[in-house]
């Protein structure tokens, strides 16, 4: 029995800004900081990589001085609204009704809400009532792979099932307004806000790419590189400038065994579906994959166009793919990186 990916929806918040005109919002914040760092801040941002990032809120939400409370009451009454839609769309794509999921998870870091978001979906949606669910909360940019990887280990164990992920964050609602530090002004440089949904089934009839196989890799000694930090003004970015060295160092064992394992080689795969976490780390991932004869053009673009979503950004990058109708036979490899530090791969045959 096969798990396929049926259909992929994505879903962006109402307010947007091309980087040209964040600059002004970012010059005003910096105003009091000495004059050689404030140039040194604006070429970051032109040089992230980033055309254009859509938010939650409009830039004078973002660069006000407001609570805690305040941002994470922003973050649950839009992001629940994002998933909706998102969900609403990749369930029209495959031809579904809410009642035809019966398992979801849903997928955020950047906002603390309890009932989780799954829950006001079952509820706006009416779900099934015996609808199993999963929130997962704390694996950042890698968490829209890894909730692919549990609702296929679900349906793998479930025959004639449907499943549900949704991939939805707002990291605009963590920024950090008095945190002058390069961390909090790469994450502003480089993150926006968005939703995805995927939909995967064990049915025979069901069509769509189908997993070929999974696997998480742990990188060992590296729970400092990446992730938040609960403060009183919020969630404050941890992101280490070693990642993107640590993503090349550990690229041979993250990629070729798990290829070697399923009788392939990289010449084999004709899609690299990766998450697109910043310019340094799409630099760092197109030079290791270049030698391999391969480009990540889809990943630069969805960085361009939209930003670093977090854990929704890699499933943007799917539904390009997806889109395109790849012929049969076809094999992608979907990638991405998050706090722990670990990689998550799945494996993918049209």
């Amino acid at each position: 029995m096969a798990v396929k990916i049926t259909s992929v929806a994505k879903q962006l918040p109402k307010y947007y800004k091309e980087t040209k005109d964040i600059i002004p919002f970012v010059k005003l914040w910096m105003q009091d900081q000495e004059t050689r760092f404030q140039r040194k801040v604006i070429k970051l941002f032109e040089g992230a990589g980033v055309d254009k990032r859509y938010s939650i809120m409009d830039p004078e939400e973002v660069f006000t001085a407001t609570s805690f409370e305040e941002k994470n009451d922003i973050y649950t009454r839009e992001v629940v609204q994002l998933a909706e839609k998102s969900l609403k769309k990749s369930l029209d794509k495959a031809n579904l009704k809410p009642t035809d999921i019966d398992y979801i998870i849903t997928v955020s870091c950047t906002g603390i809400m309890i009932p989780s978001v799954d829950a006001y979906l079952i509820n706006s949606l009416e779900m099934k009532q015996d609808i199993v669910r999963l929130p997962v909360t704390e694996m950042g940019c890698a968490a829209g792979v890894s909730g692919i990887i549990y609702a296929k280990n679900f349906l793998k164990a479930n025959p004639n099932k449907r499943a549900a992920v949704i991939a939805v964050e707002a990291p605009t609602a963590t920024f950090q307004l008095e945190d002058y530090s390069m961390t909090n002004i790469v994450s502003a440089a480089i993150f926006g806000d968005g939703a995805s949904a995927v939909i995967l089934s064990s049915f025979d009839e069901d069509k769509g790419p189908k997993i070929i196989d999974e696997a998480m890799y742990h990188f060992y000694n590296a729970t400092k590189m990446m992730g938040f930090k609960l403060v009183n003004t919020g969630l404050q970015m941890i992101l280490d400038k070693e990642v993107p060295q640590t993503i090349s160092d550990h690229f041979p064992a993250i990629i070729h065994p798990f290829l070697e394992k399923n009788n392939l080689k990289i010449d084999d795969i004709d899609h690299l579906i990766f998450h697109p976490g910043g310019k340094k780390i799409v630099q760092t991932v197109e030079a290791l994959f270049g030698v391999l004869g391969k480009n990540i053009d889809d990943t630069k673009e969805v960085l361009r166009l939209y930003g670093n979503m977090s854990s929704a950004t890699v499933l943007y990058v799917l539904e390009r793919f997806m889109d395109r109708n790849p012929a049969k036979g076809e094999r992608g490899i979907m990638l991405s990186f998050g706090p722990g530090f670990s990689a998550q791969r799945i494996l993918l045959e049209w």
